[in-house]
């Protein structure tokens, strides 16, 4: 069975900025959640509390530095939340209060959707926990399985490591946080690659996932976990 998703609370009153980051921290594999006030935050928060808090400062009437506030003041199950602040104010002195408030990191505005899905993935290994930068699958054999390491970008399958190339484990490793979920060439490419299939060609997808299942296949010409899903796509299979 895979783990878990991570939940990502997403606070900003800017509806562009909560979309652009839920795509890309979804596309990473974390589940979302989002906040447009700080009273909606901590309602959120209250009700199920998340994995980590991405928090916009400039949020109107309670503030994201009085979230803040509120959270390092809390019950110990709240405290220890790990939060990313969000600013567009670039001053050392916001900087300074945030993380003097206890913010695990700070970024500020307008910034690479690409870096804040790096920092989650770091902050989140950073507070630990089990398993934490560990994703696995598992596939259709008998006692098969694909064990992904975001950390060490190690992989293992069917309890050997197996060599990847950067690209090939980017591939993999978005498939395993999203098992059985079919995607498109152009979708792939669009999530791993950065780009879109008008100025890259979908051969390379194709290409990548041949590479692929000579490494992870028992037998690469009728392959178990990597599925061919006619005129659509891919998908990893599991149980």
């Amino acid at each position: 069975m895979s783990l878990p998703a991570r939940r990502v609370l997403v606070v900003d009153d800017d509806e562009g900025v909560r979309t652009l980051v839920a795509w890309q921290l979804e596309a990473d594999g974390f589940v979302v959640v989002q906040a447009a006030t700080g009273e909606a935050a901590k309602e959120a928060i209250e009700r199920q509390p998340p994995d980590l808090v991405v928090l916009d400062l400039s949020l109107a009437r309670i503030g994201g530095l009085d979230v803040l506030r509120w959270l390092r003041a809390g019950p110990p199950a709240l405290e220890d939340l790990p939060v990313i602040v969000l600013s567009g104010r670039s001053g050392e002195t916001d900087r300074i209060v945030g993380l003097d408030l206890g913010a695990d990191d700070y970024l500020v505005k307008p910034f690479s959707p690409g870096e804040l899905g790096a920092r989650v993935r770091s902050v989140l290994r950073r507070a630990g926990g089990p398993d934490a930068g560990t994703i696995r699958a598992r596939d259709g054999t008998a006692d098969g399985a694909i064990a992904v390491d975001d950390r060490t970008r190690d992989v293992i399958v069917d309890g050997r490591p197996v060599d990847l190339t950067a690209k090939e484990f980017d591939l993999l490793a978005f498939l395993v946080r999203h098992p059985r979920q079919v995607f498109t060439r152009a979708q792939l490419l669009r999530h791993v690659w950065g780009g879109a299939s008008q100025w890259q060609s979908e051969a390379t997808v194709t290409e990548h996932v041949h590479r692929l299942r000579r490494k992870v296949e028992a037998d690469p010409a009728r392959p178990a976990r990597l599925r061919t899903v006619r005129g659509v796509g891919y998908r990893l299979e599991q149980p």
